[in-house]
């Protein structure tokens, strides 16, 4: 019986007849062989981009490789469940750790199969929180990292392994594992910490798959095998969809290249706010996609620009700045959703429907946005394999850091625009105005164009209450400006949608909110605490934004945030109002 393959309709029919048109414009099956013929010049403008993109394609040959290792993954798997191990916890960040969560999400743990925790943050709070809910002593501590020099994993590391450390003495290695390329520093790590297993990806094991290629290799097996997934399944319905992509079946059978085609048109055509519909089952991979669509394309100006999680609104209340692409599950069909998709697709909207019939359609889905990506790159002449501005925050921060290690405090900003009570705002003078809080507010709202988006870029505690009313926020913002909106929350979007801010083009109008820590964290052997990591974090970043002439906003409130979060969203409803009588 053939393995299943995800399917996808087109919506409204002219669209089709539009990526009809795009395909022969690009000259056919005849430009997708270049692909497979791994022809760097589809991307590349100078000889030592080629050669540098040539070392990132690996993934187009990494399934056999993972298919011959999934035995090992497997044993691997059951030998630490047999062990007595009931609880995992990742610690990564950006492609070492959205697979995996998707992975969770969609899977779940299979019975008596590890609870698997996802760890992709600085915020003290949210690390005391999994430190509390984990029992420690029956937990795998997974440090993945490529890398293996990301600050944050391995921050992480040395604060688990310092727990675990308490518990066990000198045994404490052998409760983690690391994930990494051969030859990092990672690696030489988990050797001398005598780490229970080291799954080193080498050149005969894709070692040259880029971190946001990486799902299909141990980055996201390991942990899939963790929680009872049947890897060669999950592999053999990738493989179906890469295979059918290399077929010679027509066009309308190719969903890949057709999504990719889709996406290419969409960025020509100003249709650039990829917005993602998920229902709750699959919404973890929104945030996967996410990445890997705008890590990949948000530079040199350019840039597809993903909307996950925004409410669905009336077709009226959206420009032709949008393609829908819903991602249903057969198996666990959201009738909800079709009406509102229908209407959309009515009204003359591109709407894309995916349909899996199972949970183990997710290799065909990843294998899928990888094709898509690539080839949506190829149409907008840029390499979606590098990105080129993410190390600029990172500087930052390190540099913040060494100068909080010198005088145990962070350096200030610029003067603040202005205070509010225990809110402080800081941004470029030379471009937001006003004198209080909804004024300046008003003024931002001013400069959001029909073509630009709204982001929060949140460094605040993951707690369920300030995490509504930042939702409450985002939806204020998008019903007093009708832009699209996201909500990024740092430092995890550094590693996503950072490039894209800072790459992209300047559609981008950008508000972080940060908060004083009600409570903080030691790092073990380094001279700051998590809670001034993550603030420096912010900071570089915003510090970046400010000097790229992006339009940001930097709002710190004080250490009780829920009570300057109803304030600020009282502020934007002051602020709407203002905005809306000046149109007048």
């Amino acid at each position: 019986m053939p393995e299943s393959l995800t399917t996808l309709t087109i919506l409204p029919p002219a669209w089709v007849s539009r990526l009809d048109a795009a395909w022969q414009r690009l000259g056919g099956s005849a430009w997708l062989q270049r692909l497979w013929a791994r022809d760097a010049g589809l991307w590349a403008s100078t000889p030592a981009e080629a050669k540098a993109i040539q070392g990132r394609l690996g993934w187009l040959s990494i399934l056999p490789v993972m298919e011959s290792a999934a035995e090992d993954l497997t044993a691997f798997a059951k030998q630490v469940k047999q062990a007595g191990f009931t609880h995992a916890v990742l610690l990564g960040m950006g492609g070492s750790s959205l697979f995996p969560e998707v992975c969770r999400n969609i899977f779940g743990a299979a019975p008596g199969w590890l609870d698997l925790h996802i760890l992709d943050t600085t915020d003290p709070t949210a690390i005391a929180q999994a430190r509390q809910r984990l029992p420690l002593e029956r937990t795998l501590v997974i440090v993945s990292s490529k890398s293996g020099t990301t600050i944050e994993p391995n921050a992480l590391c040395q604060y688990f392994y310092e727990q675990l450390r308490q518990i066990r003495g000198a045994s404490a290695g052998e409760q983690c594992v690391a994930i990494t390329d051969a030859g990092s520093p990672l690696e030489a790590q988990a050797l001398r910490m005598g780490f229970r297993r080291v799954f080193a990806h080498g050149p005969a094991t894709g070692a040259e798959v880029g971190g946001r290629f990486s799902a299909l290799t141990s980055f996201g097996l390991v942990p899939a095998a963790l929680l009872g997934v049947d890897l060669r399944r999950l592999l053999s319905r990738a493989r179906a969809m890469l295979e059918n992509s290399q077929d010679d079946r027509p066009l309308a059978e190719k969903s890949a290249v057709q999504l990719g085609l889709a996406l290419g048109e969409g960025a020509a055509s100003g249709r650039d706010k990829v917005t993602l519909v998920c229902p709750p089952h699959v919404a973890a991979l929104g945030a996967w996609i996410e990445q890997l669509v705008a890590e990949s394309t948000g530079k040199i100006g350019k840039g597809l620009i993903p909307i996950c999680g925004e409410p669905l609104r009336p077709p009226e209340a959206y420009g032709a700045d949008r393609l829908f692409i819903e991602v249903q599950r057969l198996d666990r069909p959201d009738r909800a959703l079709d009406e509102p998709l229908r209407a959309l697709a009515q009204a003359g909207h591109p709407v894309m429907q995916l349909r899996w019939d199972d949970a183990y359609d997710l290799g065909g889905e990843t294998m899928r946005w990888f094709i898509a990506t690539v080839l949506a790159g190829a149409m907008m002449r840029l390499n979606p394999f590098d990105e080129p501005d993410v190390q600029e925050s990172k500087d930052r921060t390190k540099a913040l850091l060494q100068q909080y290690a010198r005088g145990q405090t962070l350096p200030s900003q610029e003067p603040p625009l202005l205070t509010d009570g225990t809110i402080t705002v800081v941004g470029d003078r030379a471009r937001f105005k006003g004198a209080t809080l909804p004024e300046l507010l008003c003024d931002m709202f001013q400069q959001v164009s029909p073509k630009d988006y709204l982001a929060i870029l949140s460094f605040l505690p993951r707690s369920a209450s300030l995490e509504r009313q930042v939702i409450a926020l985002r939806e204020r913002l998008a019903a007093g400006t009708g832009a699209a909106t996201i909500v990024s929350h740092g430092p995890r979007y550094l590693h996503s949608l950072g490039q894209l801010y800072k790459g992209g083009p300047d559609q981008g109008v950008l508000v972080c909110l940060t908060c004083d820590e009600p409570d903080d964290l030691p790092i073990p052997g380094q001279p700051y605490t998590f809670g001034a990591l993550k603030h420096a974090q912010a900071v570089g970043d915003v510090q970046a934004l400010t000097d790229r002439r992006r339009r940001v906003l930097h709002l710190h409130l004080g250490s009780q945030p829920e009570g300057d979060l109803a304030r600020l969203l009282n502020a934007v409803e002051q602020a709407v109002k203002m905005a809306q009588g000046s149109q007048r």
